[in-house]
């Protein structure tokens, strides 16, 4: 009985050890997956983004995804290559007036030139947050579907903080999306 009894827990204690070196190599599989998902910086994430393929649905993303890309501008590293295809991605979400009135060239050369200035001033983007859902307004101008998206940015110049407040006004082109065709510097509420 006692010979028996000892076969039952070292069965037992074998059968233990397996399992958990099975569970000790799935995941760990899993989180060398994640890792190497968390290094991928801001700025790759965003170069990564096809918006052809997957186009923000609301107004409201598509400033969010535009705050992302200057957040990114005024505060990551980066080269010069990837800094035009950030630029590129930013200008993917604007609408085909606004394009017109700044060429790629003359958008990258002022693009560069602002960073500089930020740099120089030791500013950056601490966060930028988008109006909620509800308070977006909606109006025919026109004849074109137009959406009212305000935004605020909060930022650092050396030690000192301030915001910023505008307001993006978004047009929809003939394939649904939301596409940025001006924005103005605009009078915040104090109270937020």
């Amino acid at each position: 009985m006692k010979k028996a009894f000892r076969i039952g827990i070292s069965i037992v204690i074998c059968v233990g050890l397996v399992c958990g070196y099975y569970y000790y190599l799935s995941h760990k599989n899993a989180k060398s997956a994640e890792d190497a998902q968390d290094k991928t910086t801001e700025v790759e994430k965003i170069i990564e983004r096809d918006f052809d393929k997957k186009y923000p649905k609301t107004p409201r993303e598509v400033v969010k995804w535009y705050n992302r890309i200057i957040t990114a501008f005024y505060g990551e590293e980066y080269t010069d290559e990837e800094l035009e295809k950030m630029a590129d991605q930013a200008r993917s979400l604007m609408d085909d007036e606004l394009l017109s009135y700044n060429p790629r060239d003359t958008y990258l050369k002022s693009l560069k030139a602002d960073i500089e200035d930020y740099k120089t001033r030791d500013k950056i983007i601490v966060q930028s947050s988008v109006s909620d859902s509800n308070d977006i307004t909606y109006a025919t101008v026109d004849g074109d579907y137009c959406a009212y998206v305000d935004a605020y940015y909060f930022s650092r110049e050396a030690s000192d903080y301030s915001r910023t407040y505008e307001e993006f006004v978004l047009r929809r082109d003939d394939e649904g999306h939301w596409k940025i065709l001006s924005f103005r510097l605009t009078e915040g509420d104090n109270d937020e």
